[in-house]
């Protein structure tokens, strides 16, 4: 059984290590995305928003609209949600490789500010490699958890202030209604409100770094 154990791990740990090696290569051959207007937000479950996020009537911040058949998402959690988009690949593997997936498929609603393939190809070279050690599983949990926060924010509901994350310590989000845009610390959001039946996931284009994080 530990032999079984350890050879499952080292293979999820392959895994992130070719995503995190080779993202410099795709970030260099794809296009950059250009912000859109989203859809419009759908609404919260019951109970589930944290403050200083209200509901603002009439603001639909955010950019890219969701893919087409990217609805079907909502009957999956949030983790099926970032394993099944073609861009969040990197992250679908360190939410495996730390077992976060324990957390955020059991839990919830979540609202996750989800780095793409771009983003963490834009990390250091240096960080990226220290985060593929082992023994700092614990500092690339902590900055998964810092994209996390509790309750099903949609874009509509989002305003400026900060927010809480589940790793604890706050992020700021600006909304600017005039540009329509959000940015949560310094990450844009690329591409709002993709549904999930325990919240929803936007996907921003830079890694969120908790405060004093040091590896």
């Amino acid at each position: 059984m530990k032999l079984q154990n350890r050879t499952h791990s080292l293979k999820k740990l392959a895994g992130l290590a070719a995503g995190l090696m080779i993202l410099p290569v795709i970030a260099a051959c794809e296009p950059q995305q250009t912000a859109q207007t989203p859809p419009t937000a759908t609404e919260p479950s019951p109970g589930a928003t944290t403050s200083p996020i209200e509901p603002t009537p009439g603001a639909t911040p955010g950019t890219t609209a969701p893919p087409a058949g990217q609805a079907e998402a909502a009957d999956n959690h949030v983790v099926d949600v970032v394993a099944n988009n073609p861009s969040l690949k990197t992250l679908a593997s360190a939410i495996d490789e730390t077992d976060a997936n324990e957390v955020l498929e059991l839990q919830g609603p979540y609202t996750i500010f989800a780095p793409s393939d771009e983003a963490f190809a834009a990390l250091p070279a240096e960080t990226r490699q220290k985060l593929l050690q082992p023994e700092n599983r614990p500092q690339l949990a902590q900055i998964l958890f810092y994209h996390v926060v509790p309750g099903q924010v949609s874009a509509s509901q989002l305003q400026s202030g900060d927010v809480k994350t589940v790793e604890g310590a706050n992020v700021n989000v600006q909304v600017d209604q005039t540009a329509n845009s959000v940015r949560v610390n310094d990450a844009n959001v690329t591409q709002a409100d993709i549904p999930a039946s325990n919240g929803v996931v936007h996907i921003v284009d830079r890694v969120i770094l908790p405060p004093n994080f040091s590896i």
